[in-house]
């Protein structure tokens, strides 16, 4: 008898893109697709049970045990340092963490740099590795706004395209770290669901190296 997995999914385009992965190798739940208020979608055939839940609370459901694997962002996994096992990286939702600001931001190696973030964990450790004093202030969200009305000097955020910096006459300054998908799992549910995970990041693997295959042909 299989052992059933129950996975967490992140909201969003990356969850919905990990999901047709699963399903093409072999642990599909139907019922996901569906337009309905259900919180838990389950295949017993497949041994597979999903449920859907906020990018940035993926590794706390992993962590405590309530999903034995998940898919999250690195952002997410250097932010919060969950105690949870890096499995693969799935290569997926790739984009970078860097420094933006205005041309000159940067100017003053002596003063207190003012750091605008959703990440102050990530920005204190990588300007503590540089020696520079830091005020850290936390935001949620339209992180770029605050170097424009004089907020902060610099922020530590998400890069994608650059569209939005470009938009707002700001510019990446210094580039922290990349950053993609990343499957994890919880210690116990590897300890005792070692097959079904390993079976898992094997399918995944090959179907990685496959797709690379197809890009150099």
């Amino acid at each position: 008898m299989k052992q059933m997995l129950s996975i967490a999914l992140p909201k969003g385009r990356l969850g919905e893109s990990v999901y047709k992965i699963f399903e093409n190798i072999g642990l599909a739940c139907p019922e996901i697709l569906e337009n309905s208020r259900k919180l838990i979608f389950e295949n017993e055939e497949n041994a597979v049970r999903y449920f859907w839940a906020k990018p940035s609370d993926v590794a706390i459901y992993v962590e405590h045990g309530v999903a034995d694997i998940g898919i999250v962002g690195l952002d997410i996994l250097l932010e919060q340092k969950p105690d949870v096992f890096e499995l693969l990286d799935l290569e997926l939702g790739k984009c970078r963490i860097a420094v933006a600001g205005k041309k000159d931001a940067l100017k003053g190696a002596d003063r207190k740099l003012r750091v605008a973030t959703k990440y102050p964990a990530i920005a204190s450790s990588y300007y503590a590795e540089k020696s520079r004093e830091i005020e850290i202030i936390k935001l949620n969200g339209s992180i770029e706004l605050a170097p424009i009305i004089g907020l902060s000097d610099v922020i530590v955020d998400i890069v994608e395209t650059g569209k939005t910096l470009k938009e707002n006459k700001l510019f990446v300054l210094e580039e922290i770290c990349d950053i993609s998908a990343r499957l994890i799992a919880n210690r116990s549910s590897f300890r005792f669901k070692t097959e079904a995970i390993e079976n898992l990041c094997e399918n995944l693997r090959t179907r990685n190296s496959g797709v690379e295959k197809e890009k150099i042909q």
